[in-house]
């Protein structure tokens, strides 16, 4: 398979007649290409060219080529992009572009996408503080973009307007007069520098410029600058370059990490990254009450800086359920936030509090319970509920529900198998009816519950193991569910320990509860409970329960019991259900062998 084609285009100023006809021609004499991306302004610096803009925009003139561009500003910007942003079939994160009109398509915000097989970033617009809709990008389109930077793979072409500050530093051959005075941006330069992107290509510097490569830090491969001429600009340098590179995703090792002999140093000044997952691996395993909670010291760290960028929402984690940086990321990894951005609501409006678009945007500025909003709750109860259950995972009345996972059903409650287990034999005890939690259960519900924490009890002592309950209970939670792990003996006496200095890492103190039996101490523990607030408890093998009322503003990792109990089983690797996951086969094996293993102990048979 060929590569990819592609044509790259500075600032078009809103010269389309002019570029279509230079693409046409080169496509004619050296093509055919595949797409055409622009960088730096796109729409006309006068009212002049308007109209011959604007017959492209309305289908009265053809674009010749699939055309992407990232500079949405120029006069007659606010009108075009308003009307493509109020069209239905722009709905949603079109991160590979909103459609214009035939052949034109606008990469808003930030993003990646994939392109004939070539892996494409972009930062739209420039840098701005004024919440402008269009023309600008804000520190949210960083930060998704920051999100991306570790994702497996390397990233093709990186996309922005202005060039990066600094790209000329360490260069040997820089044209004469040329400075960072104006068209250069920092942030982009601290992008393209966690992102290293094998081509970056830029506009809005007036100047056509091909760096020498440059080596980046932490990275085999090289990364290649092109800054690109205006449309038509009088000085004819080049406003048109023509690119064909094989996609990074098809190259092997040695490919990718070929250095022509004109390479450079990088030209920006990166810091190494002061802990690696490696370094992590290698600490002393003894040392348990600390080391296993370095995470929670980069918590700590986030939570002192209060409103500050650090304390913004991932999105790629939002938007994916999933990101690569794991505990390095900067921003907070939130699934509550996440199961609201998946009912619609706008992302911005979760990570800000409000949205700069306002009425254009086409998401929801408030928060959504499960296919209803809070306001619309008494009068659409009944629907609401419907859609709750068939959208549950653990309904059983719900397709959405694992059914190959249960391992035993009751009159109130039943039990199943992790999805994506931290341990084998990790088990879920869950109520049949859609309650948020297990405190607030109808008596004759947490009297069966007990049975079954008491028979599996039993169950994991005949197999030589101890027992941890665990359960976090969310204000916005929608199933109820008490985790079951089992441990081995040699643990049982840490698990208090650990989870009172994970606690301290957070600046939290539990609440010990020791009673004569569990029926005692889980009575105690709801009478305590106040469903104004959330709630994480813990029961430890002795009985001891250790509980932690959480408040509204306050930053607590949804995680929080499973990552203590990976750290207390020296698998970290494993804190994230989503590393674990099985496939349907697997899955069904281990179930059928839990049930074979279980049954004299199953009060339910």
């Amino acid at each position: 398979m060929s590569s990819p084609r592609i044509l790259l285009c500075g600032d078009v100023f809103g010269r389309l007649k002019q570029l279509f006809k230079r693409v046409q021609s080169v496509n004619k004499s050296a093509g055919p290409f595949d797409s055409l991306l622009c960088v730096g302004q796109f729409f006309p610096d006068s009212s002049d060219m308007l109209e011959e803009f604007l017959d492209y925009v309305k289908g009265r003139s053809q674009i010749p080529i699939p055309t992407y561009f990232i500079g949405d500003y120029g006069v007659g910007a606010a009108k075009v992009l308003s009307d493509a942003s109020r069209d239905s079939a722009n709905r949603g994160f079109k991160m590979d572009g909103l459609k214009i009109c035939d052949n034109l398509y606008w990469l808003k915000g930030s993003g990646k996408f994939t392109l004939h097989g070539l892996s494409v970033a972009y930062l739209s617009g420039r840098p701005s503080s004024d919440g402008q809709p269009f023309g600008t990008y804000s520190q949210d389109d960083v930060d998704a973009l920051r999100a991306l930077a570790d994702e497996t793979g390397l990233l093709d072409l990186f996309l922005t307007n202005e060039w990066p500050s600094g790209v000329t530093n360490r260069a040997v051959d820089v044209p004469p007069g040329m400075s960072d005075s104006t068209g250069s941006d920092p942030t982009v330069s601290e992008l393209v520098a966690e992102l290293k992107p094998r081509y970056h290509i830029a506009g809005a510097k007036g100047v056509f410029y091909a760096r020498e490569p440059y080596s980046n830090v932490e990275a085999e491969h090289v990364t290649r600058f092109l800054g690109l001429a205006p449309v038509g600009n009088n000085d004819k340098q080049k406003f048109l370059h023509a690119l064909s590179p094989t996609p990074a995703s098809t190259m092997s090792t040695s490919e990718v990490s070929i250095k022509p002999p004109n390479t450079t140093l990088s030209p920006y000044g990166v810091a190494q990254k002061a802990v690696h997952s490696k370094e992590v691996a290698k600490r002393d395993s003894s040392d348990m009450t600390e080391s296993q909670y370095w995470r929670y010291d980069v918590f700590q760290k986030r939570q002192k800086h209060g409103d500050g960028p650090n304390d913004k929402l991932c999105f790629k984690f939002i938007s994916s359920g999933s990101c690569s940086r794991e505990d390095k990321c900067h921003f907070r990894h939130a699934t509550d936030a996440r199961e609201q951005f998946l009912r619609g609501v706008c992302f911005d409006f979760l990570n800000k509090g409000k949205c700069d678009r306002g009425p254009d945007c086409n998401f929801k500025h408030s928060l959504q319970d499960e296919g209803e909003s809070f306001s619309n709750r008494r009068m659409r109860s009944e629907n609401k509920s419907n859609n709750r259950l068939k959208e549950c995972w653990f309904c059983l009345s719900s397709p959405n529900v694992e059914s190959h996972l249960i391992i035993s059903v009751g009159e109130n409650c039943y039990c199943a198998l992790a999805k994506g287990p931290l341990v084998q034999d990790h088990v879920l005890i869950l109520p049949i009816e859609h309650l948020p939690s297990t405190l607030s259960l109808p008596l004759e519900c947490e009297m069966e519950l007990s049975k079954l924490q008491d028979s599996l009890q039993m169950f994991f002592k005949n197999e030589g193991k101890e027992v941890v309950f665990f359960e976090w209970v969310s204000r916005r939670s929608t199933h109820a569910n008490l985790q079951v792990i089992p441990i081995p003996k040699s643990r049982a006496s840490a698990v208090q320990d650990i989870f009172t200095v994970a606690a301290q890492k957070l600046n939290f103190e539990f609440e010990a509860l020791k009673s004569k039996n569990r029926a005692e101490g889980r009575s105690s523990l709801r009478r305590q409970f106040d469903n104004n607030f959330s709630l994480f408890y813990v029961e430890s093998p002795d009985g001891t329960i250790l509980s932690h009322p959480v408040e509204e503003n306050e930053k607590f990792p949804v995680q929080f019991g499973r990552e203590v109990m990976a750290g207390l089983l020296n698998i970290a690797d494993r804190a994230d259900w989503r590393n674990c996951t099985l496939t349907k086969q697997e899955e069904l094996k281990m179930a059928e062998g839990f049930k074979d293993r279980f049954q004299q102990f199953d009060p339910n048979r």
